[in-house]
């Protein structure tokens, strides 16, 4: 036992022993599924990892299963022994923020092994997105398999999507994901636009022991070793020099490479895939290892399928240089031919190549201002939604509440949007409006306050707004009402605090006066059987007084007005306002300018002098400041009149009717 434990910490050593310092500025290195806040330096490549937390929102941590884990099986990296599996959702995705932001150019690498960590014992198969384009359908061979993918892409904002999208055929995990920042300069194309690519294979030239991953790979490629039976393999011990080279192919790539065997003939490689569209773009890396005699000449051609790519490349010693095709290689056959030159007398010699796939892909990202105009409604009401990605896409995978219009040629819109209950709050978000190809908005059931935004006037195509279940006040904009009652919008609002433009001057003075005015009413009905009580037994009592001594009685406390002055008020009675038992009611404005609302007494009224009488007592007994205030009378040769202050907004009962647009509640 004693023994064991040596030979273990032994081991341990020794992977210490081969970690490397290495320049990490600008890494995402995560350890998928580890414990949060769990950091640590990988013991094998001294890069140093982080737990995924704070890349993604969603999915749960598993360990892979014991018969496949450490110390099982030794040679495991650790960040695979766990990982992030994804069983709620039909698309989950990682948000990465490179460090040079928009249009940097970046290496992503995503690793995944099942390792039967659910203990089913089932090969899951999903598809891997970067943004809305397929990357990598993922398959295993089994439980045991580890899948590795790479793509290199410029950052079309400031942040990259890795989605996991659930086929139907189990549920996506990761083990592992990784970014790298390249130099803008490399890995070019012939588009102008730079398209993604998908690493086909990367091979070290020569050396077949290696690990492929190598500490001074400033880019931190997995180079996989290769050589041929046909080739003889070249190595030295001097340092390549690769500074003027922006691909930096690490010094334990270069430092090695093939030639082949008969002197006269070619390197030769191949590969072929189903797909005759397939496209293709090749990096060839070349360094002489040795010093050449003055007779000597290394010189040689690069073909393609018989087409010549590169002629008369010479490579000098221990000086790195990289060939690409300016042009993507098409096809499913593919035949890569390095033949020496007529003039020269050295075989040629391949140190390293890279092979990448074009990313073919219909699909287009969701319209910028679409997407600017959702991320700012997530962001300003802290939305609690699997909300990550592109809003659209991929395609039939669009965010939760959210459904797209999807051209062949145009970038998708957002034509649907249903946050119905999901406690909003505050003001409708102005970022709405910029929504121009929204058909249906659903903010119904939430806690937002404020008005209706006038901007919601600029979307043109709405068809739908629900915006019941909150607590808006204001005026509904006219556009909405015109729309809504034409039948082009379907409108459905709230009337308790809403009104239309045209009613709601004074708005915020009714809310007061009204349930003040209710309540008052209330305390009128408990006071008016003893106010009729007193006055029947007052009336016994003054019996024989006049009619001329009760209407001094009025003119003691309130001002009495001649019937010209009445009549001048209202303009020879022009505007007519109500009409009761009593008889008419005119519109009046007095010499200071003060609207009044003036009641006179008609000859046909069947109450007559007694309820002109009862009236003018009560009200000038019954005062207060959310009543009708009692201003004057006019008793001139048997006409009378009752002048009252104007109210401007109409009595309760207009209020209480159900043929208002607005009832109370």
């Amino acid at each position: 036992m004693v023994f064991f434990i040596h030979l273990f910490l032994l081991c341990v050593t020794a992977r210490f022993i081969h970690v490397h310092a290495q320049i990490q500025t600008g890494y995402i290195s995560i350890d998928c599924g580890s414990q949060e806040n769990f950091n640590y330096v990988d013991l094998d490549t001294g890069i140093s990892y982080t737990s995924d937390g704070s890349f993604v929102n969603t999915g749960i941590n598993k360990n892979i299963s014991s018969e496949y884990a450490y110390p099982n099986n030794l040679y495991l990296p650790q960040p695979l022994s766990d990982l992030r599996s994804f069983p709620q959702g039909d698309k989950n995705c990682y948000t990465l923020r490179p460090n040079g932001g928009k249009s940097s150019l970046n290496l992503i690498r995503a690793t995944f092994m099942y390792g039967n960590y659910d203990g089913e014992n089932k090969l899951p198969e999903f598809d891997l997105y970067l943004g809305v384009h397929l990357w990598l359908s993922v398959k295993f061979k089994n439980s045991s398999d580890v899948v590795t993918t790479e793509i290199i892409s410029v950052a079309l904002e400031d942040t990259f999507s890795v989605c996991l999208v659930n086929v139907g055929l189990g549920v996506p995990f990761i083990s592992g994901l990784e970014l790298r920042p390249l130099d803008g300069s490399i890995y070019k194309t012939d588009t102008k636009k730079f398209v993604p690519l998908v690493l086909f294979e990367r091979f070290d030239i020569g050396y077949t022991n290696g690990s492929g991953r190598y500490s001074s790979d400033v880019y931190d490629r997995i180079w996989s070793p290769y050589n041929s039976p046909s080739w003889d393999s070249l190595r030295t011990s001097i340092d390549i020099d690769t500074s003027g080279d922006g691909y930096r192919a690490p010094n334990e790539v270069m430092q090695t490479g093939s030639t082949p065997k008969n002197g006269t003939e070619s390197l030769e490689f191949s590969w072929s895939v189903s797909d005759p569209k397939a496209r293709f773009y090749i990096y060839l890396y070349f360094a002489d290892l040795v010093v050449l005699r003055r007779n000597q000449t290394r010189e040689f051609n690069v073909s393609w399928n018989e087409f010549q790519l590169f002629g008369s490349v010479r490579p000098r010693a221990y000086y790195a240089s990289t060939f690409y095709n300016l042009r993507p290689l098409v096809g499913n056959e593919h035949n890569i031919s390095i033949k020496k030159s007529g003039s020269a007398n050295v075989p040629p010699i391949l140190n390293a190549i890279e092979i990448y796939r074009v990313l073919e892909s219909s699909e287009l990202a969701t319209f910028s201002r679409d997407v600017d105009a959702v991320e700012n409604i997530r962001t300003t009401y802290k939305i609690n939604r699997n909300w990550v990605g592109d809003p659209c896409g991929p395609k039939n995978y669009s965010w939760e509440g959210i459904i797209c219009n999807y051209t062949n040629s145009n970038p998708p819109r957002i034509i649907f949007m249903n946050l119905s209950a999901s406690d909003l709050t505050g003001q409708i978000a102005a970022s709405i409006a910029n929504l121009s190809s929204l058909e249906t908005l659903d903010l119904s059931n939430n806690s937002l306050t404020g008005p209706i935004p006038d901007f919601l006037e600029k979307l043109s195509l709405l068809k739908l707004l629900d915006l019941r279940g909150n607590q808006l006040s204001g005026y509904i904009p006219k556009s909405l009402l015109e729309r809504s009652r034409t039948g082009l919008l379907k409108l459905s609002v709230d009337s308790r605090n809403l009104c239309d433009s045209g009613s709601c001057k004074n708005k915020s003075k009714k809310k007061i006066l009204i349930p003040i005015i209710a309540s008052l009413l209330s305390l009128l009905v408990v006071l008016l059987p003893l106010i009729i009580f007193w006055r029947i037994k007052r009336k016994q009592k003054s019996s024989k007084e006049s009619s001329n001594e009760e209407v001094r009685s009025i003119e003691s406390n309130n001002k009495q007005f001649t019937y010209a002055e009445v009549a001048n008020m209202t303009n020879n009675f022009q505007t007519a306002i109500g009409k009761g038992g009593f008889g008419s009611v005119y519109l009046g404005t007095l010499k200071n300018g003060k609207q009044v609302a003036v009641k006179l007494l008609s000859e046909s009224s069947s109450q007559g002098y007694n309820e002109f009488q009862n009236e003018a007592e009560l009200l000038m007994r019954v005062h207060h400041r959310n009543l009708a205030s009692f201003v004057g009378y006019s008793h001139d040769n048997n006409r009378m009149a009752l002048v009252y202050e104007y109210m401007a907004n109409g009595n309760l009962k207009s209020y209480i009717s159900d043929r208002n647009i607005h009832p109370l509640s």
